[in-house]
């Protein structure tokens, strides 16, 4: 079973029609005991930092999120979702996160450039990224394909190994993490067309 983990933030409904589409069942929920019980798990998120890391203490999410990674299971992430596994985000004051991946979540600058024109944040629609290493969640993915995103704020991996591909947006910033059979991506999979949905088939079929 996938279990998507509902802490009251996130497009859970459009990760579970994700992941139906490629033939996986997966199961919307708020139950931290179907999560210790699940053989994969999905945490996705969208909204501030500060609120969804409250929101995953509130609900007894934090105890079973720590010991399935630490079991081995499949975990993926997604967006604020990859965010809330590092130490701390600087995004609306200091917060500490999960703490599973050594690094920091900070704000994109406001003076970036490209070609002489401003760019905004946030970063908003289709980029390519870049692969590093050897990730199962891009296995039958190209190098330089486009995948969706929304954020304002990126992740700063303290260990390059962790980094599993990049994306260049005035600079270059990591876009998804593997670490053992932990993978999160700064992007949307589900929002990425055939190239999402063919990441959300690998996770499913990731070996625990």
């Amino acid at each position: 079973m996938i279990a998507i983990i509902d802490y009251g933030m996130g497009n859970l409904r459009s990760v579970q029609k994700g992941f139906e589409r490629v033939g996986c069942k997966a199961l919307v929920t708020n139950d931290p005991q179907q999560i210790l019980q699940a053989e994969r798990i999905v945490l996705p998120g969208v909204g501030a930092f500060r609120d969804c890391i409250r929101n995953l203490e509130q609900g007894g999410f934090v105890e079973p999120i720590l010991k399935v990674i630490a079991e081995g299971r499949p975990f993926l992430g997604i967006c604020l979702g990859l965010q809330l596994l590092f130490s701390e985000s600087e995004e609306f004051g200091l917060h500490k996160g999960l703490g599973v991946i050594p690094g920091r979540v900070v704000r994109f600058p406001e003076a970036m450039r490209e070609a002489g024109e401003k760019l905004p944040v946030p970063h908003m629609g289709w980029n390519q990224i870049h692969l590093q290493g050897d990730s199962p969640l891009f296995n039958g993915i190209a190098d330089g394909s486009n995948v969706y995103f929304v954020h304002s704020y990126y992740v700063k991996p303290d260990e390059p190994t962790v980094v599993a591909a990049t994306c260049t947006y005035g600079l270059e910033f990591c876009a998804s993490i593997r670490k053992d059979n932990l993978v999160a991506t700064q992007f949307h999979p589900e929002k990425s067309q055939t190239i999402g949905l063919q990441m959300l088939k690998n996770f499913a079929e990731m070996k625990g």
